[in-house]
């Protein structure tokens, strides 16, 4: 049976991009995926490649992201893809282009995340993503107002698990290793199942001096003094079950 058979799951910038291939990730694990972007027709192509529903929202406006996917629906899945980038100083950034900034990247997920919440109490069962940068946990040039967004949802995120646990009974997921990068946390994973680093590098299409850095980095992090005490660490949380299974 398909991981997502039978579930309904909505994905918020979903015509384009990153949103457009969760979209169909998800549709091929069996889910029926409602395609939520701005631009409709964009929504209406994906969507019909896999069988959805398109719906035309911009997550900026809670009144137009409870009218799509609010009231008495229900889905399993949220994905909250939807994000909006403006390069520019701080100091020459307008208060009408953060604004805008904070509306699509923080208020958009809370938006969305609120739209979808009750369903998910009701039923007993949710779960929502949300894409971040990692602008949002070391900051970016000419992208503060962004990196600031993206550092509010990755902190919301992990509340809104909280919410959602206790009214579902569905475990908390932390993140694993969260003093890691996103880079360093598919590395370690690589490590754990015993791979080595030439190994590691033409999965990742990273040059060996690179994935030599990025173990150097974990040891760091993980404060272990070695590759194979980082595999224990790791295996403990468990990773590197792949390989192994």
């Amino acid at each position: 049976m398909r991981r997502f058979e039978g579930q309904r799951a909505v994905v918020t910038g979903g015509g384009r991009g990153i949103g457009a291939a969760v979209v169909r990730r998800l549709a091929a694990e069996g889910a029926h995926v409602v395609v939520l972007d701005r631009d409709l027709d964009v929504a209406q192509a994906v969507a019909g490649e896999v069988g959805g529903e398109a719906v035309q929202a911009d997550v900026a406006d809670p009144d137009a992201v409870q009218a799509a996917i609010g009231g008495d629906r229900t889905f399993e899945v949220l994905v909250n893809n939807a994000g909006y980038d403006a390069f520019g100083w701080f100091t020459e950034v307008t208060p009408e282009q953060w604004r805008r900034l904070l509306a699509v990247n923080l208020e958009g997920v809370l938006a969305c995340t609120q739209a979808v919440l009750p369903g998910m109490q009701r039923a007993r069962y949710g779960r929502i993503v949300t894409v971040s940068s990692e602008a949002g946990r070391i900051g970016s040039k000419g992208n503060a107002v962004y990196a600031a967004a993206n550092g509010e949802i990755i902190f919301g995120t992990e509340l809104a698990a909280r919410v959602l646990a206790y009214f579902t009974a569905a475990p908390a997921a932390p993140a694993i290793f969260p003093q890691l990068t996103d880079r360093e946390r598919e590395v370690l994973e690589l490590v754990a199942q015993g791979r080595s680093n030439a190994d590691i590098a033409g999965r990742l299409q990273l040059s060996q001096k690179t994935v030599r850095n990025h173990v150097s980095n974990i040891l760091t992090k993980l404060q272990v003094a070695d590759r194979a005490q980082a595999i224990v660490r790791a295996r403990d949380a468990g990773l590197g079950q792949q390989a192994r299974s």
